[in-house]
């Protein structure tokens, strides 16, 4: 039974980036499509809050599907690695990338057709499960070629491919993720074995992972969700899926996205929600308001330089002239120019809502609500985001910087 669940003001494709959610997430979203690397775990680490944040927003009535683009292991060995990280879990709670890449191949390819797996045995379990023959070798004739990531490929296998793939097979990819969260660092991911392919043999594949639209819909589908939130790490993954379906999304800084990466990230990779860590889906999220001269960035500039500020909280970042730097606002006061709200949602007004009634300067409960360390940064996102839109983007940022802010590049 949900706890509280109260449905979106306005349609969730509508919410802009750095939105304001005066209610918790868990209270707004009836199913999390969660990505796991970066997010609940980093290699054979569990990420710090996670298991914990997962298990409270259930107890709220927030369900999970846990939505990977890793295709190595099959949903019941995922399930298993979530329960030794502390998160409950069962097969059919987890879908991941190898199973709307076999779904891709199922659509186009007659049934017991042959499948060149270049993967792991997630790859070769999905297959099988859509009534597909998994094979090792090109003299086999697949009719198709199935890559995902596997540590143990080596380069027999991903010359057995190339051979498939110049042969005439139908080549589909699990994902093109770059790069895997580990507890050791970055390592490559599929992304670069399939750009190895690629130049190899000159074709590039069908992609069935995020930010591609098989796996999203099929975890919808899956979960049976009518107001899903995407929660991930990466940009070029979680978050451009989310803005390509127009699905709300929380982007934690657990795993792979810096905040310089943030703050230059262009408008089809740009959060709803930002947060440290899952305990984000917890609480109530501020919103950003952002003043540019009439006409964006080519308008006249305001008397002091400014040309484009944005607010967030008790923060105020503003580019002048190219360069990015803060100032601090006044708790009981608004500032003295006028601002558009560009991300407000729900219908509380401003200073309204479980954040308080302070006066602040006009986003809700400015009065009271504390700042989570990351409000300053929200308004460098805004700020830049709003300069870059308007062919003006950051080329220098201010030396002293607030929290949050000091490792941006």
């Amino acid at each position: 039974m949900t706890h509280g669940l109260r449905l979106p003001a306005q349609p969730v494709s509508s919410r802009k980036p750095l939105s304001a959610s005066p209610a918790p997430l868990v209270d707004v979203h009836d199913v999390a499509l969660m990505d796991l690397d970066g997010v609940v775990y980093r290699g054979s680490e569990a990420v710090p809050h996670a298991a914990w944040a997962i298990g409270a927003v259930r107890e709220r009535g927030m369900r999970m599907v846990f939505v990977t683009n890793n295709a190595l292991r099959p949903p019941a060995r995922v399930a298993e690695r979530l329960i030794a990280f502390g998160v409950p879990a069962v097969s059919a709670d987890v879908v991941t990338s190898a199973q709307a890449a076999a779904r891709l191949l199922a659509e186009r390819l007659p049934g017991g057709a042959a499948v060149l797996v270049t993967g792991g045995e997630g790859l070769r379990e999905a297959v099988r499960d859509v009534g597909l023959r998994p094979v090792a070798t090109a003299r086999e004739e697949p009719a198709a070629v199935v890559q995902g990531f596997d540590p143990d490929l080596d380069y027999a296998r991903l010359a057995e491919a190339a051979l498939a793939i110049q042969a005439g097979a139908l080549w589909v990819a699990s994902n093109t993720d770059a790069s895997v969260p580990t507890e050791r660092g970055l390592l490559p991911g599929n992304g670069s074995l399939v750009a190895m392919l690629s130049t190899a043999t000159g074709a590039a594949p069908i992609v069935a992972g995020k930010p591609e639209r098989a796996l999203h819909e099929e975890s919808v589908r899956r979960g049976g969700a009518r107001f899903p939130l995407i929660v991930g790490d990466r940009l070029d993954t979680d978050i451009a899926s989310a803005v390509r379906s127009g699905t709300p999304s929380l982007l934690v800084l657990t795993g792979v996205t810096s905040g310089g990466e943030l703050l230059r990230a262009g408008a089809l990779y740009r959060p709803t929600y930002l947060a440290a860590d899952l305990r984000g889906l917890l609480v109530g999220h501020p919103g950003t308001r952002v003043h540019a001269p009439a006409g964006g960035s080519g308008g006249a500039a305001r008397p002091d330089g400014v040309e484009v500020e944005a607010v967030c909280g008790h923060w105020a970042a503003h580019v002048r002239e190219g360069t990015l730097s803060w100032r601090k606002v006044r708790p009981a006061g608004r500032p003295a120019h006028r601002v558009e709200a560009v991300s407000a949602i729900g219908g509380d007004g401003p200073g309204d809502g479980p954040w308080g009634n302070g006066p602040g300067n006009g986003l809700p409960g400015e009065g009271s609500r504390e700042d989570d360390g990351l409000d300053a940064l929200r308004a460098a996102c805004a700020a830049a985001w709003a300069a870059a839109d308007g062919d003006d983007p950051v080329r220098e940022l201010a030396g002293e910087r607030p929290p949050g802010c000091a490792d941006l590049d």
